[in-house]
């Protein structure tokens, strides 16, 4: 039926607090949040352009030496501590508690259907942090809210109660790392990655064997990423540094959304969108993906995906003698207003820079 709403927009219009619709968030740690009854603590969801079937995400406060409420979910959710510090326990029905800590730069998993509680360990500032969850697809597919957030079973192919779960060891397979806990993901460790272009340096991470994903980029001063478009659910959290982004549709217009540390944009679904580097220091984001880590080798240009492939043969990726005037140009402009030098003479066609 033609305007019919899902299951789960009811759902979250059910929660009282906001929700904000769209691509770009200037700032997380200033968006607005409301309290949430069903958490026990305050909140606003975000959602994308095709949240209803991919993936969602929202900002959760707690305030002060408080805690939220234990719960238990029938979907996956990954976390990243944007302010403050605190502790998380997990538990499964019948086991033992597990207790680990985190501040800010923290990213880690929550394992599927598992008992958590977050806490505050400050007495004076806020614990802010984003969580990026594959609810949307869990509350359509069983349309019963008490079936996702009161379902017993325990998947003890992902979490039977380990006591080193969350001590942030994993085991690494060409660019992804496996693991279920990461300390301080500004100052992770990078491997060099020439997929997009300009010098840059990627990692991925799996957490708690979820079939959503995580990879952290950077990329150098006075240069930028290729342009290239994908499926839904990338929620890019900018870590470091300071430039913009360009969005566009296959002919329509471009446009620009600038960032700094905090900022998230979210490239809606087969979106072209590029990253461009205007600061005085390396830019560095975490993208929080609906779609898993399928790239489990190292770069192997002769065997790419669809997302590394040029558009002049068929793929979703512009190489830089393909990309249009535009884009470069506007760079320049951008670059002489920041006062930082273009770096992308060894990136560039010759006489292109």
């Amino acid at each position: 039926m033609l305007g019919r709403r899902s299951t789960y927009a009811k759902f979250v219009q059910s929660e009282g607090i906001p929700l904000i619709e769209g691509s770009y968030i200037e700032d997380l740690k200033t968006v607005e949040v409301q309290p949430w009854a069903r958490r026990d603590v305050r909140g606003a969801y975000i959602n994308h352009d095709a949240s209803d079937i991919s993936n969602d995400c929202y900002v959760m406060e707690i305030p002060p030496g408080k805690e939220s409420a234990p719960q238990h979910q029938m979907f996956e959710e990954m976390i990243y501590v944007l302010q403050g510090r605190g502790a998380t326990t997990v538990w499964t029905d019948g086991g033992k508690k597990h207790h680990f800590e985190w501040g800010p730069g923290a990213l880690f998993g929550i394992p599927l259907n598992a008992w958590h509680q977050h806490f505050n360990a400050s007495g004076s500032e806020n614990v802010r942090y984003l969580g990026v969850t594959s609810a949307p697809v869990s509350i359509n597919t069983f349309a019963s809210s008490d079936f996702v957030f009161n379902c017993a079973y325990n998947f003890t192919d992902r979490f039977t109660g380990e006591d080193d779960y969350f001590s942030g060891k994993g085991t690494q397979t060409g660019m992804v790392w496996e693991t279920n806990f990461v300390a301080n993901v500004p100052d992770y460790a990078l491997l060099d990655y020439k997929a997009r272009g300009a010098g840059g340096r990627n990692i991925k991470f799996t957490l708690c064997k979820n079939q959503m994903g995580a990879h952290v980029s950077e990329f150098p001063v006075g240069t930028y990423k290729k342009g290239h478009r994908h499926g839904p659910g990338a929620h890019v959290v900018v870590i470091g540094g300071e430039g913009y982004s360009l969005m566009w549709k296959q002919g329509e217009e471009i446009k620009k959304y600038d960032w700094h540390v905090g900022s998230l944009v979210i490239p809606p679904d087969r979106t072209f969108h590029q990253h461009f580097n205007v600061g005085a220091s390396p830019a560095r984001y975490l993208a929080l993906r609906f779609s898993g880590n399928t790239e489990m080798l190292t770069y192997d240009p002769n065997n790419l995906p669809m997302g590394q492939r040029s558009v002049s043969i068929g793929g979703d990726q512009f190489e830089y003698d393909e990309q249009d005037e535009y884009i470069h140009k506007t760079f320049v402009e951008e670059c002489a207003k920041h006062g930082v030098e273009v770096n992308m003479k060894e990136f560039l066609p010759a006489g292109k820079a």
